[in-house]
């Protein structure tokens, strides 16, 4: 199962790449802060629905106040669980077209 996200902008449109373990979505989200167009956000853990900030941005995040975190963090978990979402249903699509090529008249 894939139960983290990294969360990244990619041209102005947020995009998640699954991750099974913390660590392995660490390692993403540090390689990505060396390519260029990719300004990663953090990680969504769908199992917990936290989500771990970026460094920089984790920084923001602590010194806004409660009220913005508040709105942040709903914000971001919404984008994540949108995102992941998205993914399951263009992998499990309601009618795809081998279903209903298979289907007998």
């Amino acid at each position: 199962m894939n139960r983290f996200s990294v969360i990244y902008l990619l041209k102005q449109q947020y995009q998640h790449i699954y991750c099974a373990t913390h660590a392995e979505a660490e390692s993403i989200m540090e390689r990505m802060l060396t390519q260029k167009g990719h300004t990663p956000i953090g990680i969504y853990d769908a199992k917990t629905e936290l989500f771990y900030w970026e460094p920089k941005r984790q920084d923001q995040y602590n010194h806004a106040r409660i009220e913005e975190q508040g709105q942040l963090g709903d914000q971001i978990t919404t984008i994540a669980q949108t995102l992941r979402n998205q993914d399951e249903a263009w992998q499990h699509p309601a009618n795809s077209i081998s279903q209903l090529l298979s289907i007998n008249p």
